[in-house]
């Protein structure tokens, strides 16, 4: 997924977030969707990417809520405190020794107190989606949630890993003499004499990863700018696409529906729209939060749009069986559609500059959150543990993973559909039900979290558990008889 999420915590206006959270959800999985898109038919795949971003709407508000309560608990916890030293501040001077002295201190409902000057729910500290299952799970929960996260990440750093050797094969072997467009290329076809294509993908794989290594220890910004070409990319993609289906020599007929593919599609979608574990550092920012909850429909709202266009545009452009798991690549050998040499290559490479970018960052998370779940108390590590065993948990499993396998649409779907399911769907329910667990003994049942779901009821919590636990289920049938039958 794309970055740009500013690390500053300096405020900014309700449509800078709005910005932010567009360039947070759209990124690697949206070069995916065409082809997932593609092979679920073009009505069973609108039907279902409308529904799941209804889902992933839904699970955002989730997320919200549960920080507006982490943040009114914290203040609780805070004001009991402060409270407590006041309390013992007094009794020193007291000359009171008859045992009538003050009270135990009592968990009450805070409602009324107001006086701070602002509501108790007011989200003004960034509470961290593993600060907050720390607040509301038990331990074992807290180690899910930690297990969970780092499955995603895994997944993330796999589909990196093979996005970045795919794409400077597709360039450095593909013909760009604009006589091919209607090619398949093989794995075992020649790359550069006896070197195979896929031969060339390992070499590139290697050499992505040893650079991505040694930037695992160092500090780095993400560029912003390199998001605005990323939306360059994408305008001109669709623009392209646009144009040649207005000329009438689109190859695409994608069928209606076709359910064999839909079981992939969901993963892609799941992953594509996946941007809950990112939002206290999205929504913290935002200097007036009165209206956060319409910025993120209307997000959703844009992003929906945004992904239907793309998919549409391609799945009529191009022939569906013709289509790469980068859509990027499509543009680089079909001068039908695109024949300027410089966008050709700029389109192709493109990928690897924006992903060879997030590598590192998704990594560092990944690794701390290792380090997190080994020893959440703080403390230091020895140098070898620190600078060689993490690192290398870090950045071998999906190393491995892309060497022995390049299909990203593959990737993205099972990521999406495991690990993302945990991260979109069954953590922000939990985190939302225990949340308001939590507070209610604490804030009364009066209390109202302006920042509150408009999916309030517990209906919806359990909905999401059971949509979560149906399609895990279901995918994994999936799985099993495709295997079985190969």
């Amino acid at each position: 997924m794309a970055g740009g999420i500013t690390e500053t915590g300096e405020p900014y206006s309700p449509f800078v977030g709005l910005v932010y959270m567009f360039n947070l959800i759209v990124g690697t999985g949206a070069l995916t969707m065409p082809k997932a898109f593609a092979a679920s038919g073009w009505v069973v795949s609108l039907s279902l990417i409308v529904f799941l971003a209804f889902m992933s709407y839904m699970t955002t508000t989730f997320v919200i809520e549960a920080m507006a309560a982490a943040n009114a608990q914290l203040r609780w916890k805070r004001r009991e405190q402060e409270e407590t030293d006041d309390s013992d501040s007094t009794s020193d001077y007291s000359d009171d020794d008859s045992g009538q002295g003050r009270s135990e201190p009592e968990t009450k409902p805070i409602l009324s107190a107001q006086r701070s000057g602002h509501d108790h729910f007011d989200i003004v500290e960034r509470v961290e989606m593993g600060q907050m299952a720390s607040m509301f799970f038990n331990k074992v929960g807290v180690n899910m949630f930690y297990i969970c996260i780092i499955v995603y990440l895994y997944g993330d750093l796999a589909i990196y890993a093979a996005a970045v050797p795919i794409s400077l094969m597709e360039v450095a072997c593909g013909n760009h003499s604009c006589s091919a467009g209607s090619v398949k290329y093989n794995d075992t076809d020649a790359c550069w004499g006896s070197v195979t294509r896929k031969d060339a993908y390992r070499v590139f794989l290697v050499s992505a990863d040893v650079f991505s290594a040694n930037r695992l220890n160092q500090k780095f910004n993400t560029e912003q700018a390199w998001l605005n070409k990323w939306h360059s990319a994408f305008t001109m993609m669709i623009i392209l696409a646009l144009i040649r289906i207005g000329k009438g020599t689109g190859e695409g007929r994608p069928p209606v529906a076709s359910l064999s593919g839909v079981p992939n599609l969901f993963g892609v979608c799941v992953y594509s729209f996946m941007c809950q574990h990112s939002l206290p550092s999205l929504v913290t920012p935002i200097s007036d939060k009165k209206r956060v909850g319409s910025l993120v429909l209307a997000d959703y709202v844009l992003i929906l749009g945004f992904y239907v266009l793309l998919s549409f545009t391609a799945i009529f452009c191009f022939d569906s069986s013709l289509l790469h798991d980068m859509y990027t690549l499509n543009f680089t050998d079909n001068c039908d559609v695109l024949n300027i040499p410089v966008l050709r290559y700029f389109l192709g490479l493109f990928p690897v500059f924006t992903i060879s970018t997030n590598f590192p960052i998704i990594a560092v998370t990944l690794r701390n959150n290792w380090k997190t779940l080994f020893h959440r108390d703080g403390g230091t590590y020895p140098w070898v543990v620190d600078r060689v065993v993490f690192p290398l948990i870090t950045l071998v499993p999906p190393i491995v993973v892309a060497f022995c396998t390049h299909n990203l649409e593959s990737l993205v779907g099972i990521t999406g559909s495991y690990a993302g399911t945990g991260i979109q769907y069954v953590i922000p329910a939990f985190l939302v039900f225990y949340a308001r667990r939590h507070l209610e003994p604490v804030m009364g049942r009066d209390a109202v979290n302006k920042h509150r779901s408009p999916f309030r009821h517990a209906f919806w919590v359990w909905f999401v558990l059971a949509w979560a636990a149906s399609c895990l289920m279901f995918v994994t049938a999936n799985i099993i008889l495709t295997e079985t039958k190969k």
